[in-house]
């Protein structure tokens, strides 16, 4: 007979502990929120996935997300809700014909790019990422899928800094955060 062990609590709590922080990363001053502890257990990135599935809306007919920790979230729910997978990408890393859009970051700028034929005019789509922080990155992602024709149902992140009021920027989009700093 295999031996179960303890029966783990798999609440919020317990997703948010699988994430910890490091200090000064990857510059002075920033707090970094690492999810590599959260994607290793199995049952914490689970749960996670759960709970962002929950708030996907029925009618989702694709999962759109952000390189590259948005694709370790939107692929597994991409292929728990049986639904097509758009890929957003630095410049210059898609084969095919892109879209693309520049936008400003607090130092510079980027660019990041979908292709043209990865959504459908009318498509109802979920746009998701691991972390909302200043909003410049799903701001920019949403109106490359809009100028596509697509619809963008829902944004969904794993985490959200508050304090840099990123949720402003898209105030527009009905919005989920599962974790809060």
């Amino acid at each position: 007979m295999k031996k179960t062990g303890p029966v783990r609590d798999l609440s919020l709590n317990v997703v948010k502990s699988l994430i910890r922080a490091i200090p000064d990363f990857p510059k002075k001053g920033i707090l970094f929120r690492d999810i590599t502890l959260l994607l290793q257990d199995r049952e914490g990135f689970q749960r996670a996935i759960k709970l962002l599935q929950k708030e996907c809306p029925k009618d989702t007919e694709s999962i759109a997300a952000v390189e590259s920790r948005g694709f370790i979230l939107g692929g597994a729910l991409a292929a728990n809700l049986k639904v097509g997978f758009v890929p957003i990408r630095k410049k210059g890393k898609l084969p095919y014909r892109t879209a693309k859009i520049t936008y400003q970051l607090e130092y510079g700028t980027e660019t990041i790019e979908i292709h043209t034929d990865s959504i459908c005019p009318g498509g109802r789509v979920v746009l998701v990422d691991d972390l909302l922080a200043t909003g410049g990155t799903a701001t920019a992602s949403a109106k490359l899928i809009e100028n596509l024709g697509g619809k963008i149902i829902k944004i969904l992140f794993l985490i959200e800094l508050t304090g840099l009021k990123g949720r402003e920027k898209l105030k527009k989009y009905n919005l989920f955060s599962l974790i809060k700093y």
